[in-house]
């Protein structure tokens, strides 16, 4: 019995280098000088990940046969001699010998053979199997921060078969005009409006694959100008100041070049982002006059000067007094008691 199985696998492993070194159609002859029988069937394409069925009909008078990939049997008739557990039978009777791979990957591709031997000649039917691999991204480049004015190079390569095609896109904000189609995305001399979110995306026949990259750019504060404000004495008052900054800014106030703090003389300092608010809770002569509010980040400063002036409560007009003039009206009024 097993000088018969060597004998067979000795068989199975001649059909297959003949195969291989007699080009195709020529003939064949076994030890009986009879011709065999060699069928190349259309290649068969399938994805990564899915169950490949192997199937071959037997005929007539087969004494053996078996699978065979490249140079290796994966099953002799019943006998399964492949050592991979993806790798079993489904049907061996006179008119079907199949067989199936699970899990199929790209390790599994290239020639399978059906070689059968009858009692008049042995026959071999081959067809070449190719798996294809859904895209996958494999280097991309981290999220960056960079300053204003810099230089940026943002990376995406992916893995696949077929090869997929790179697509570089800006989806947050979204903007058509930014995009790439290769590997790199340059962008030379980057400002704060090319900051955001950056997609990278990998595809071909079987599937997409995408990932994002956040790009961060610090820039110094831009001051919004500064809005006088015109509150009635006694009143309560509010100075905004908003600036634009990356990161954001810390604020300062002035009054003339003293600095103000928050609780001082009854004001209130509030940051919230990219917004301060100085509030006067109870507005008094001495309040008015010029206040100058101040963003800083680590990359600069910028300044700008708001007023606070008087507002007449009953007909909804405003005058702008400094402190000298409203000494001269105060004096101007006791004059005129006398």
């Amino acid at each position: 019995m097993k000088m018969a199985v060597a004998s067979w696998r000795r068989c199975v492993v001649m059909s297959l280098r003949l195969l291989f070194l007699l080009p195709a159609g020529l003939p064949v002859r076994s030890q009986g000088e009879s011709q065999s029988d060699n069928k190349q069937m259309d290649n068969i394409t399938i994805r990564q990940g899915e169950t490949l069925f192997l199937s071959c009909s037997q005929g007539d008078f087969v004494t053996h046969t078996a699978w065979l990939n490249r140079s290796s049997i994966l099953y002799a008739g019943e006998d399964k001699w492949s050592v991979d557990p993806r790798v079993s039978l489904v049907t061996l009777n006179q008119d079907e010998f199949t067989i199936k791979i699970e899990d199929v990957d790209l390790t599994d591709e290239g020639q399978y053979i059906c070689a059968v031997q009858t009692s008049r000649r042995p026959r071999t039917t081959s067809v070449h199997i190719i798996v294809q691999v859904p895209p996958k991204i494999v280097n991309l480049s981290k999220d960056l921060v960079v300053n204003e004015g810099s230089n940026v190079t943002l990376m995406c390569l992916a893995n696949g078969k077929p090869e997929p095609a790179i697509v570089w896109r800006i989806i947050s904000p979204s903007d058509d005009s930014l995009s790439s189609d290769n590997e790199v995305l340059e962008i030379p001399f980057i400002s704060r409006y090319r900051a955001g979110v950056y997609e990278c995306t990998a595809a071909n026949d079987i599937a997409v694959d995408t990932q994002t990259v956040e790009l961060t750019v610090n820039f110094p504060p831009s001051i919004s100008d500064g809005r006088d404000v015109g509150v009635t004495l006694g009143q309560r008052g509010v100075l905004l100041c908003e600036a634009d900054a990356v990161p954001e800014a810390d604020f300062e106030w002035y009054r003339d070049d003293r600095r103000i703090f928050n609780g001082f003389d009854g004001i209130e300092i509030e940051d919230d982002g990219p917004l301060s608010k100085l509030t006067f809770f109870n507005v008094s002569e001495a309040d008015y006059g010029n206040y100058s509010c101040v963003a800083i980040n680590k990359l600069g400063s910028a300044n700008t000067s708001i007023v606070l002036y008087v507002q007449d409560g009953s007909s909804g007009t405003s005058t702008v007094f400094t402190p000298t003039c409203l000494l001269l009206i105060v004096l101007l009024h006791l004059l005129l008691k006398f």
